[in-house]
Parts: C-alpha cells; sequence; structure tokens
C-alpha cells in the first residue's frame, strides 16, 4: 500500500493519472460511448448491404420491366393484374 501511495506523492504522476480517468469515465466522449456507438455503426453496416441487396434486386427487375413480355409477367405475378375479359377467382382455406 504505500508503494502507490509514494507515487501518487509525485505530482506528475498523480496528474496523469487523474486526467486519465477523466478521459476514460467522466468526459463527453467516454469509453462508453465509444462502444455504443460502435455497436451502432456495426448496425447500421448491416443494414447498408441489405439496402445494397434490395438494390440490386430493384435494378435487375428495371431492367427486365424494359421488355414487353416481362413487363406483362410482373404485373400478374406481382401486383395481381388482370386483362379485361378474364376473371380471378381467390380461395382462400380457413
Amino acid at each position: 500500500m504505500k508503494k502507490y501511495v509514494s507515487y501518487f506523492k509525485n505530482k506528475f504522476i498523480f496528474t496523469t493519472s487523474l486526467f486519465v480517468i477523466y478521459m476514460l469515465f467522466l468526459d463527453d466522449i467516454d469509453i462508453f460511448t465509444i462502444i455504443n456507438q460502435n455497436n451502432k455503426l456495426s448496425h447500421l453496416e448491416e443494414g447498408k448491404s441489405e439496402v445494397s441487396e434490395k438494390l440490386a434486386r430493384t435494378k435487375l427487375t428495371l431492367k427486365k420491366l424494359k421488355y414487353t413480355s416481362e413487363l406483362e409477367s410482373f404485373a400478374r405475378e406481382e401486383k395481381l393484374f388482370k386483362r379485361d375479359n378474364e376473371e380471378i377467382f381467390v380461395i382462400s382455406y380457413e
């Protein structure tokens, strides 16, 4: 115990230790804030990858929709469109 007390008698070591404690725990950008921001960054990067995958699928769909045959099949399958002379029957199971 006396060994540690002798270190704190030195004003430079005492000041440095106070500064380190302040920077790690009491400052606006402390260690906990940095860890929290890193977690948020990793979640946002995951979201970015999901959005870029959706964007790639949408671009592929837009390239396909340039052709009339693909446009009709997209409208029928995805948007449930029908022709004027057709009837659609919806079967639901309870």
